[in-house]
């Protein structure tokens, strides 16, 4: 699948949380959304997941607008991960992943063998497999965060949505989801995730989108993440280098802050 937005406008209110940004993501990439708070990341995941509507310009799905798509073909296609998700329902984890699996079932009907495939793999790749008999209730914010990928991940969707999945995860199951993620993309889904975290960014993904004040200011390959782009998103002077091949990039001080940080250095 490819989704494409044109010139996509959001308001709330008087301020544009889009202001005419145009994207295009398919199957088999991975793809990083950066920017600061209120930039814009969320809105524009939930335009590509037609949740949000747009004041002006088109989403188009492989060509076609949602509205012309068979009922049910965008949930099977696309699957969507909102930020800080949670579940209302005393549900046990495993039938809480089990209905990501909702778009391929008829109504009424039971998990078919390819379901219960699914959901396994989809427990054992987000490591919550052995959570499987507790509810949510039960669980840290990490493990819900990891059940909420897996329910996720369950869907087999042509596209992922992930608003900070990895946000509530210690640094070893940040890496492990960003991996699974990764693998995903690379057996042929197409991922797009919003990320705070710029090496996880630069070291993952196959390309990022740094949005700043409703407008995509960067698009590109991780090496569009620019200092200039950098500072013009955070306000930041980033640290970067490479360790065993792979990129890091690490966000270090306030633009203009260094020499003032290397006078008071000086006088210690």
């Amino acid at each position: 699948m490819r989704i494409e937005l044109a010139d996509a406008v959001v308001r709330f209110g008087e301020r544009k949380a889009l202001d005419g940004v145009d994207c295009a993501v398919r199957a088999g990439a991975m793809v990083a959304l950066v920017g600061p708070n209120g930039a814009g990341k969320t809105t524009l995941l939930r335009a590509l997941a037609d949740l949000q509507p747009l004041q002006a310009g088109e989403a188009r799905y492989d060509g076609k607008r949602a509205r012309e798509l068979p009922r049910g073909e965008l949930a099977r296609r696309v699957a969507y991960l909102a930020q800080g998700g949670e579940a209302h329902w005393p549900l046990r984890v495993d039938h809480l992943v089990a209905l990501g699996r909702l778009p391929h079932r008829r109504p009424f009907a039971g998990l078919s063998a390819a379901d219960r495939a699914a959901v396994e793999a989809a427990l054992a790749a987000a490591d919550v497999a052995h959570l499987r008999a507790r509810t949510l209730a039960e669980l840290s914010g990490g493990e819900r965060a990891r059940v909420l990928l897996a329910r996720a991940l369950a869907v087999e969707a042509e596209i992922l949505l992930a608003d900070e999945p990895v946000a509530a995860l210690d640094p070893a199951h940040q890496l492990a989801a960003m991996a699974v993620l990764r693998a995903a993309a690379r057996q042929g889904a197409g991922v797009v995730v919003v990320l705070h975290d710029l090496t996880l960014a630069v070291r993952f993904c196959d390309r990022v989108i740094a949005l700043a004040g409703g407008r995509a200011i960067a698009d590109g390959p991780p090496a569009a993440l620019t200092d200039a782009v950098i500072a013009d998103a955070y306000g930041v002077e980033a640290l970067r280098g490479e360790h065993r091949g792979e990129p890091f990039l690490v966000p270090w001080r306030a633009v203009g802050a260094g020499r003032e940080a290397a006078g008071e250095g000086a006088g210690d």
